[in-house]
């Protein structure tokens, strides 16, 4: 029975979402051209505020979650930048800490990233701007972009 209460007690003061979430999410990025093709050889980078990622366009890399968006770009010689900001979510364990766990560890779980979630398959087109969402995603697809008109 203690350790049935200590095991409570461990949740609660850490966090939900510390314990059912790493402070890594997998996000996989490919660049396509604008007729749908995929771009080859695509040099790509993320960022957030924890730091920036190099890779090519199709893998499938590990971001730091973070309660900020994380800003996409991959370019190719012979093609435009394709660019894209994926938008940070609340995932379930942050509701789970407010119903469960209190405002502690809904905390906890903010400060470290936990308890927020990328899309996890983006695909970016050349020459343009995109903003993806959780919220869109279905299994097994590629969430769809959303053009963002860049001024300037």
């Amino acid at each position: 029975m203690k350790s049935i209460a200590g095991a409570i007690s461990l949740i609660i003061l850490t966090g939900c979402s510390s314990v059912v979430n790493d402070t890594t999410h997998p996000i996989k990025i490919e660049s396509r051209d604008a007729n749908g093709e995929i771009v080859k050889g695509a040099k790509c980078n993320l960022s957030n505020d924890y730091g920036k990622v190099d890779f090519l366009s199709g893998d499938t890399v590990n971001v730091r979650r973070s309660s900020k968006d994380l800003e996409i770009c991959c370019g190719h010689p012979s093609k435009p930048d394709a660019n894209g900001r994926a938008i940070s979510r609340a995932n379930g364990g942050m509701v789970g800490n407010i119903l469960f766990g209190g405002g502690i560890g809904a905390i906890i779980d903010h400060n470290k990233g936990t308890a927020y979630t990328y899309p996890s398959w983006v695909q970016l087109v050349s020459g343009k701007t995109l903003a993806f969402d959780r919220s869109d995603e279905e299994d097994g697809q590629p969430v769809k972009g959303t053009e963002v008109i860049v001024e300037g």
